[in-house]
């Protein structure tokens, strides 16, 4: 008889559980998951799958306004709310669905209910069934953050509600400068609606290139949205269907939708981690883990967002393989969490790699600026005021291509090929020796020749 009623419990069945259990049953081991909501996690659910079809919507009315300078005349157009409400979750049904079926095919089973730990092999579902596992994956992700408690807290909506809302609001506060904020930001603006960001900060996208944290701010303004820095919201009150939000700086903002969207934190509450002595990573609060994603107690891993490492779902599913390879394949893997790249697909969107200026010019004596601000080519004919902005980050001394920071439409897109370039340790000399692919915006990152800014850290005395 077999010790162990499974080789691995997964609890989460998001992105990175689910690599992990599709890869360890092709290894031969008996895999079981469990996810109490939907197959498919945060990204699919509820996160950047759902956001980036928003997103998508919400640029059809740029495309329309745009039409006139190339000649199209386009008469009288209407957008329904509910169209796309209905149509977003058609298609999460189906990559649902398909999440479900690739688990199933694999030869892992799925309890489509909550799992708790109750020692280190044992898990009890809630159904009352428990099962016993030679080695337990937690993958639960993360939950919205609403942060400090104030009056009115329960008119607030998050990301997760946003998805689901019956009407498209006219007039909407948004609290938080990050990815989320400002994608909503941008999706809602381009729906139509009045939109205001509130951040605390000095200006949003804390933790990116200072340059792109300005540009993005200038485009976003262009646009209509109204981005309101150094304060936050001290309480929300409902008139109806209305609400008044009153700031920290006194002022106050009419609308019928407040969203707070000012982070996540890992999903670990009441998943017997204590129980377990699975330690809690008092620098982020999320489970503590090694390089190998690896717990407090030997036979438990952690993968993903509840980590609190780096809270992409490339990462969580880089994470989930790594550890099947490791444990079933006999295959140790380490992920490298250095040089990842990211995006947030604001309006204007960002793509991002390596690192920022600042961090550069902290970490190495000699940095060079590359750096251009342009208009696109649509824009010459479409009339639209809009530039893009494109930056390289490169070590003086090596030459090598540290960061690349770019603003503008594709931006994503151009981002992810450069990333590969800069995970090689290319440097500016080989991007200068590359053709330029005309006419395309990311030829710039070909043709920059003249650096704009050059620093050079004095050595201490």
């Amino acid at each position: 008889m077999a010790e162990f009623d499974v080789d691995l419990f997964v609890i989460g069945g998001g992105s990175g559980g689910v690599r992990a259990a599709r890869i360890a049953a092709g290894y031969g081991a008996k895999v079981m998951v469990a996810e109490e909501y939907r197959m498919g996690g945060t990204c699919v659910i509820r996160g950047c799958v759902p956001k980036k079809l928003f997103v998508i919507g919400s640029h059809v009315h740029d495309e329309i306004e745009d039409a006139a300078g190339f000649g199209w005349s386009i008469g009288q157009v209407s957008f329904d709310w509910a169209t796309l409400v209905a149509n977003k979750d058609k298609e999460i049904a189906r990559l649902e669905g398909a999440y479900t079926t690739n688990v199933e095919k694999s030869g892992a089973r799925i309890a489509k209910t909550r799992a708790v730990l109750e020692d280190a092999h044992t898990i009890r579902l809630a159904t009352g069934e428990k099962v016993t596992a030679k080695y337990i994956l937690i993958a639960t992700g993360g939950a919205p953050n609403h942060g400090p408690i104030v009056p009115g807290i329960e008119h607030v909506i998050s990301s997760n509600e946003a998805f689901h809302l019956k009407e498209l609001p006219k007039r909407i506060v948004i609290q938080g400068g990050g990815y989320i904020a400002l994608e909503f930001a941008g999706i809602f603006a381009g729906f139509g609606s009045d939109v205001t960001v509130i951040y605390r900060g000095d200006n949003i996208l804390r933790g990116f290139d200072e340059d792109v944290r300005k540009h993005v701010r200038a485009e976003m303004e262009k646009r209509g949205i109204t981005i309101i820095t150094g304060c936050t919201v001290a309480k929300i009150e409902k008139h109806g269907r209305d609400f008044t939000t009153h700031l920290s700086s006194g002022s106050s903002i009419a609308s019928d939708q407040v969203m707070f969207a000012i982070g996540r934190h890992p999903n670990i509450a009441n998943l017997g981690l204590e129980t377990a002595g699975v330690a809690i990573n008092p620098a982020n609060g999320g489970i503590q883990v090694d390089g190998w994603s690896k717990t407090s107690v030997d036979n438990i891993y952690a993968v993903g967002d509840v980590t609190h490492r780096t809270n992409l779902t490339p990462v969580a599913i880089r994470e989930g393989h790594a550890f099947a390879d490791t444990v079933f394949g006999k295959r140790p893997v380490e992920v490298d969490h250095a040089t990842i790249p990211t995006a947030v697909f604001s309006q204007p969107e960002v793509g991002t790699v390596g690192l920022t200026e600042e961090e550069a010019r902290a970490q190495f004596s000699h940095v060079d600026i590359y750096k251009t601000d342009f208009r696109p080519i649509k824009a010459t004919m479409s009339g639209r005021d809009t530039r893009v902005l494109m930056k390289l980050v490169v070590d003086g001394a090596s030459d090598r291509v540290l960061g690349c920071h770019i603003v503008g439409d594709g931006a994503a897109e151009i981002t992810q090929a450069v990333a590969i370039a800069v995970k090689m340790k290319a440097t500016k000399a080989d991007f200068d020796a590359t053709i330029a692919l005309h006419p395309t915006a990311s030829e710039e990152l070909v043709t920059m020749r003249t650096p704009t800014a050059r620093h050079v850290r004095q050595a201490a005395e």
